[in-house]
């Protein structure tokens, strides 16, 4: 996905305005906030739905593999746009894949709207993840085409904190919307709905950063690729990757399940806590921690994974909700170090030719992560039940998050000590 973004001193304000007419466009520090906005809104409506699983659920009374499936196919959808859609904006511009992406969001939206069965809840997913996937590497690049230059990694902080965050907060105010307002499952997607036309105004007023160039039809075909002498150290990332992410898939997918079968917490804010307690300190953790060097703060996101995984599978076993809360909140702050200090260093070891497809990799790996063990926990759940399944999965990620401090120090040792620049 090689980039083809102007430099700085070439971009015009009007660049990609139609002749004869002078489009009206945000400076630069707005046009980066505005974009962090849309992150995080894209990322919220991604993770409204979670509180409402269980909801569907009582209503339509399909099993744990059901709701883990459609979960899962969100995250195929998104994956399957990363790899298809991911260097269409390097031809044919961020702002119109990114209104592209908005319009197929509002369409998942309606589809949300009015389902009234298994299917369209389905296809409303799937839709939705297209939308999150295309729009999430437009996003990225933008961002990085508009980062100041003061600052060279806000970016990077703003690309590892704005999903997290935006996840926590979908969740936690569907859940109050549906505990507290009327209309349980429409209302949340009417008011989505109404942001993402206040976003749509936005990205019209976005400044282009790249020009049109030939090759978007030829960019479609899908790849994955890693330049060679990328890959040892994108392997010795993996582990704390999976681990992070399927920490977050669990959580997404069957923590509002948890809180209501295995502790017996009905009301729906819970269940919107349950995510937010994991994804909250997520991004706070990746802003507090900006200026950190990224081997120390992957060292200790992967230090705080495992001991809060641990934590909260203690509190599970204990049937203490107070020890598995303050598990989840440490593996929050882990799963925001982790993140951060992960697509950190795979951002400043590439090359600016090398690093959109690196990180599309890189995001492949995280929601393959996210989404496959979910779907298998689900299965589990109906056969096994959601005590033991959530026994086995938190047990995986703490093997893997131990894995990933091993990784770390082997990767430490072996590289050269050299100065660290910080993340922000």
């Amino acid at each position: 996905m090689p980039g083809s973004t102007l430099p700085r001193d070439q971009i015009s304000p009007s660049a990609a305005a139609p002749p004869g007419r002078t489009r009206r466009e945000l400076s630069r520090p707005a046009a980066f906030a505005a974009l962090a906005v849309v992150f995080v809104l894209f990322m919220a409506a991604s993770s409204a739905p979670s509180p409402l699983y269980v909801v569907y659920q009582q209503r339509w009374g399909f099993s744990a593999t059901t709701l883990t499936t459609v979960f899962a196919v969100y995250v195929l959808g998104m994956i399957a746009a990363l790899l298809v859609l991911g260097a269409l904006s390097d031809h044919l511009g961020r702002r119109p894949v990114l209104l592209s992406a908005l319009v197929l969001e509002a369409v998942s939206m309606t589809l949300f709207l009015t389902a009234d069965d298994i299917a369209v809840l389905l296809a409303a997913r799937v839709v939705q993840g297209i939308a999150t996937g295309a729009a999430m590497t437009a996003l990225g690049a933008a961002l990085v085409d508009l980062n100041p230059a003061h600052a060279p990694h806000r970016a990077g902080v703003v690309t590892g904190a704005a999903p997290t965050f935006g996840l926590g907060l979908g969740a936690l105010g569907c859940g109050i919307l549906v505990e507290y307002g009327p209309h349980p499952t429409r209302l949340v997607y009417a008011l989505l709905l109404a942001g993402l036309a206040l976003a749509a105004v936005l990205l019209l007023a976005l400044p282009e950063t790249v020009r049109r160039r030939p090759g978007a039809a030829r960019s479609l075909q899908p790849r994955l690729r890693v330049a060679p002498h990328l890959r040892a150290d994108l392997l010795g990332l993996v582990p704390i990757l999976v681990a992070s992410w399927a920490l977050g898939g669990l959580y997404l997918s069957l923590g509002p399940s948890v809180a209501v079968g295995l502790f017996g917490l009905s009301s729906h804010v819970v269940g919107g806590l349950v995510v937010t307690l994991l994804t909250v300190p997520a991004s706070l953790t990746a802003l507090a921690l900006r200026t950190w060097p990224t081997a120390r703060t992957l060292t200790l996101g992967a230090s705080l994974l495992l001991a809060g995984t641990v934590v909260a599978l203690a509190g599970v076993l204990e049937h203490s909700l107070i020890t598995a809360a303050l598990g989840t909140l440490v593996a929050g702050i882990g799963f925001g170090g982790s993140a951060l200090a992960s697509f950190g260093t795979l951002a400043r070891m590439a090359a600016p030719s090398e690093r959109g497809e690196l990180l599309s990799v890189a995001f492949v790996i995280s929601y393959l992560s996210f989404s496959v063990p979910a779907v298998i926990a689900g299965t589990a759940a109906t056969h096994t039940g959601l005590h033991d399944t959530f026994v086995a999965y938190a047990a995986t990620v703490a093997f893997l998050s131990a894995l990933a401090l091993v990784a770390q120090g082997l990767r430490t040792h072996r590289t050269p000590r050299r100065r660290v620049c910080p993340q922000a």
